[in-house]
């Protein structure tokens, strides 16, 4: 079976899932990591220059107010203090090329020393134009790469009359990116391991009801109907379980039908070969004495065949009344109906029934408040439904007693009989509509216990009902209920 085979780890659903779930993490987290990588050198690069050019602006700011001042003294301690406070190195230089060139006063180094420098000759050359540089370059001396930003610093004459570099090393720049690196590789991780953890959440969440529900059909399939998933979430799985669980209620319920279905199988054969083997074996002692010649006169043949014969005609009667009841059990078995006149039903029972009432002198009566009251149905199954009750009312009566044949038209048809007979007891009541069901009163004891059974089901294919009063001593009413159908409906 399914269930005894081993799924190996890779195909199963919640393998499977999270394995999904984490190379999508995975990727994502690499793409938007790379992207925060590039983002965040870019962003702090130019954070970077912007602060050494706007640092540089104003000091050449500064310096062009001294120089206009001619205030030497402050412009030195100014630099000084700027030295001091910064890490970067930030030199003031006299443009020589100009017309009017800044007081030497004012630089913090000559020309002369800075033109050992590639780069700071470079940057000059463009400051001097009055331009904002920048250049990055290796320092041999630091053995490290530094960044240079200049500054024109104009003097009277609107002209650049100096410049003023920055240099700073960019290693304290890098340390901050690697810092910075380092930080978004961890939150990765610990996003990633945060992610795998909820992988794992939330594929046992999809997993583990749905093994679940396998595990129960499984058990389902086992016939052990009483299984359930006992999953209650308010979901698609949710839903899902639900209708296992239903079908697990449906399965118990129908095999519960299929066991009480196969008892009475089980009990139709019983009582029908109870049912015939009485007669069966009369009818067999009756020929064997007749076969034998046991019997010789005339006058007693003649007794044993009418024996027989009466056997015979109760085995038919009983074989009819089965064959009956089975067809009209059938569910797919229709009753053919028209338009019929329960008063003419009725009336007919009335006269056959009559002949029986007479033998104990029972009277019979009618009564109505409509002559006409239709319903749809089958004439020959209504009345043999009513025969079957005003037999029983008869059988079951005292002599010199009446009974009672009412019909009442309102929305519904009503057709009540009422006798005056011994009555049904309480704890039989449920019973009397059952097959081969019989009282052990000695009235019932040709009776096939067929009859109601048989009327039941009559009433039940022609969408009625059928109620029992019975009070013992008293007697009994079976109140019968049918759609009633107007002549106007019928013509059109």
């Amino acid at each position: 079976m399914a269930s005894n085979k081993k799924v190996r780890p890779w195909n199963r659903l919640f393998f499977k899932i999270f394995v999904n779930y984490a190379v999508m993490v995975v990727l994502f987290a690499l793409i938007l990591g790379i992207i925060f990588l590039n983002l965040s050198e870019k962003s702090t690069i130019s954070t970077f220059h912007n602060r050494l050019v706007k640092q540089a602006e104003t000091v050449s700011k500064n310096f062009t107010n001294f120089a206009m001042d001619e205030d030497y003294y402050r412009a030195l301690t100014y630099l000084g203090i700027l030295n001091e406070l910064n890490e970067d190195q930030i030199y003031v230089v006299s443009n020589p090329y100009a017309n009017e060139p800044m007081s030497s006063q004012l630089e913090s180094i000559s020309m002369n020393e800075l033109s050992t420098s590639r780069v700071y000759l470079t940057v000059l050359k463009d400051v001097f134009q009055g331009k904002n540089t920048m250049a990055t370059s290796y320092d041999d001396i630091s053995h490290c790469d530094i960044i240079t930003v200049g500054v024109p610093v104009i003097g009277n004459s609107r002209e650049v009359c100096g410049a003023v570099l920055i240099s700073t090393k960019l290693e304290n720049q890098t340390q901050f990116l690697n810092s910075t690196k380092a930080m978004i590789l961890y939150s990765a991780v610990l996003a990633l391991f945060i992610s795998f953890i909820i992988a794992i959440v939330f594929a046992r969440q999809l997993s583990r009801p749905i093994s679940k529900m396998r595990s129960t059909a499984l058990q389902l399939a086992d016939q052990k109907y009483e299984t359930k998933t006992g999953i209650n979430r308010k979901d698609e799985i949710g839903d899902l379980a639900k209708t296992i669980d239903f079908l697990t209620d449906k399965l118990m319920e129908n095999e519960r039908i299929r066991k009480n279905l196969e008892q009475m199988r089980l009990d139709f054969f019983a009582n029908v070969s109870h049912e015939l083997r009485t007669p069966i074996t009369v009818v067999r002692a009756y020929t064997e004495s007749l076969v034998d010649g046991v019997i010789t006169s005339e006058e007693n043949k003649q007794q044993y065949y009418e024996k027989m014969l009466g056997e015979c005609k109760s085995m038919e009667r009983l074989v009819g009344d089965l064959l009956t009841l089975s067809k009209m059990q059938n569910p797919d078995f229709v009753i053919e109906k028209e338009p019929v006149n329960i008063v003419q039903i009725c009336e007919d029972v009335v006269r056959v029934v009559k002949q029986l009432g007479d033998e104990k002198q029972i009277n019979i009566y009618l009564s109505y408040d409509d002559e006409i009251c239709l319903m749809l149905g089958d004439y020959d199954r209504l009345r043999q439904m009513f025969l079957v009750i005003c037999d029983n009312a008869i059988k079951f009566s005292h002599e010199k007693s009446s009974i009672y044949i009412s019909i009442t038209s309102g929305e519904q048809l009503i057709v009540s009989i009422r006798d005056e007979g011994i009555g049904i007891a309480k704890e039989e009541m449920e019973n009397i509509f059952e097959k081969f069901y019989k009282s052990k009163l000695r009235q019932n004891a040709r009776g096939s216990g067929l009859g109601l059974a048989i009327a039941k089901q009559i009433a039940l294919k022609h969408d009625g009902t059928i109620e029992v009063k019975s009070e013992v001593g008293v007697g009994t009413e079976f109140i019968f209920t049918f759609v009633r159908v107007e002549a106007e409906e019928l013509e059109q």
